[in-house]
C-alpha cells in the first residue's frame, strides 16, 4: 500500500490505479447487493426499515432543498416555494399516481411566481 502513496500524483498510472480502485468499491457492493437480492423479502422487518430510511433520506433533501436552497432557487422567496411545494403536494394527493402532472404544475407555478416577481420590481 506505500507503494501505491509514492506514486506521483499527475501520473497516468495514478489515475488508473484510482479509477480501478473506485470501480471495485462500487462493483462489490452492487455484487453484494445481487446476491443478497434473492434472499430478502419485501415484508422483511430488515427490508421495510431500509425502506423507512430510505424515503427519510430523500424527504430530508427535499426538504433541504426547499428550506435551505443554494444557487438561483435561493433567490427566490421561501413563501414561492412553499406555495409551489404545497400545491404540487396537493394535486399528488387529490390525483393518485399523477407526479408528472404534479411536477408540471408546481414548476409551472414558480415560474409564474418568479416572472410575476421579477415584472413588478
Amino acid at each position: 500500500m506505500e507503494a501505491l502513496f509514492s506514486i506521483p500524483k499527475n501520473s497516468v498510472f495514478w489515475a488508473w490505479m484510482i479509477l480501478l480502485i473506485t470501480a471495485l468499491g462500487t462493483y462489490s457492493w452492487r455484487g453484494l447487493g445481487v446476491l443478497l437480492s434473492g434472499k430478502l423479502t419485501q415484508e422483511s422487518p430488515w427490508f421495510r426499515w431500509i425502506t423507512c430510511v430510505t424515503y427519510a433520506m430523500v424527504a430530508s433533501l427535499v426538504i433541504r432543498i426547499i428550506v435551505l436552497p443554494v444557487g438561483i432557487l435561493a433567490q427566490m422567496p421561501l413563501s414561492y416555494r412553499l406555495v409551489a411545494t404545497g400545491t404540487a403536494l396537493a394535486i399528488m394527493m387529490l390525483k393518485k399516481n399523477s407526479l408528472v402532472l404534479a411536477l408540471s404544475i408546481g414548476t409551472l407555478l414558480m415560474s409564474a411566481l418568479a416572472f410575476l416577481d421579477s415584472a413588478s420590481r
